[in-house]
């Protein structure tokens, strides 16, 4: 029935078509982790001096890399219009691994902005926790942008992130000016230190019961490992949250964005359509259930 839907409205031939963009910048994060922005090769598209291309955060992209195929990959940049399009993604599989190996100049698909978003303004004037595992930070990071650029809609502002080890912590050199600037709470851990490390070791759940915040009008967004959001959703409710208030991001291995495959069903749902963010509450009876 979707298949027959989309190709009937001629959506499906459209939203499959990628625009080229040009590589502007590429940096390395950690060991197999890096960071691409992109500016549309003709001009058009939105970004830089023209500012039709928007996305909210939480959105992600099609990346399609000529040759080897196309992946889904959030968009890691600042919202904000007229700014080049940021993707930060880990080096896993060939089609990563080949985007790993390009620099500026060369040229890629880009198909999108697909998905929902975090729901920033529902955040406005309550305390908003952040929690990320790892490469998880990516994805809350358009969050963060958006909070800083109207820090005094919102109360506490509170980053948790966790990471495998010191090395593989991501945006290193933005947590240390967003920590300089005391616009927000941050606090870090890794599971195994090193030499250099004076930080915090073990789990980023430990954090939870410590940060004051207020439970009662408060909204968390976490991004991670399945298992790392399901121990901080507990913590969370024993904290006093409420699972309508305590949002995850879902990841599944999305092949087209638009629903036609249905590769990237979850239980009821899309995670390309109805995610990748929803509220506890909606997905609280599959979470963690195997084979969904």
């Amino acid at each position: 029935m979707i298949h027959n839907n989309l190709a009937g409205q001629g959506v499906v031939s459209d939203l499959m078509k990628p625009s080229l963009f040009r590589i502007e910048s590429w940096k390395r994060e950690s060991p197999d982790v890096f960071t691409m922005s992109f500016l549309p090769k003709d001009g058009m598209g939105g970004v830089g001096e023209n500012p039709g291309f928007t996305f909210l955060p939480g959105q992600f992209n099609m990346i399609y890399i000529f040759g080897l195929g196309e992946v889904p990959i959030s968009i890691s940049g600042d919202p904000a219009p007229g700014l080049p399009l940021i993707h930060t993604t880990r080096s896993v599989g060939a089609v990563t691994q080949g985007m790993s190996l390009l620099r500026p100049g060369a040229e890629v698909g880009v198909r999108g902005p697909f998905g929902n978003h975090w729901p920033v303004e529902r955040a406005w004037d309550k305390d908003l926790i952040l929690v990320a595992g790892g490469i998880g930070l990516a994805p809350l990071r358009p969050v963060i942008y958006s909070v800083l650029n109207s820090r005094n809609k919102f109360g506490k502002v509170i980053l948790l992130i966790g990471s495998k080890t010191p090395s593989e912590m991501v945006f290193r050199g933005e947590l240390r000016d967003w920590d300089r600037s005391k616009l927000m709470e941050i606090h870090l851990t890794v599971d195994r230190g090193s030499k250099s490390w004076r930080g915090s070791l073990g789990v980023v759940t430990k954090f939870v019961p410590a940060i004051s915040f207020e439970p009662e009008n408060a909204l968390a967004m976490i991004c991670g490992p399945e298992v790392m959001m399901h121990f901080t959703i507990d913590a969370l409710k024993k904290r006093g949250m409420q699972p309508e208030d305590i949002y995850v991001s879902m990841e599944r291995n999305m092949k087209c964005a638009v629903g036609y495959y249905g590769h990237c069903q979850y239980g009821p749902h899309f995670i390309c359509k109805n995610g990748p963010i929803f509220p506890y509450s909606e997905i609280e009876g599959i979470f963690r259930e195997p084979e969904v």
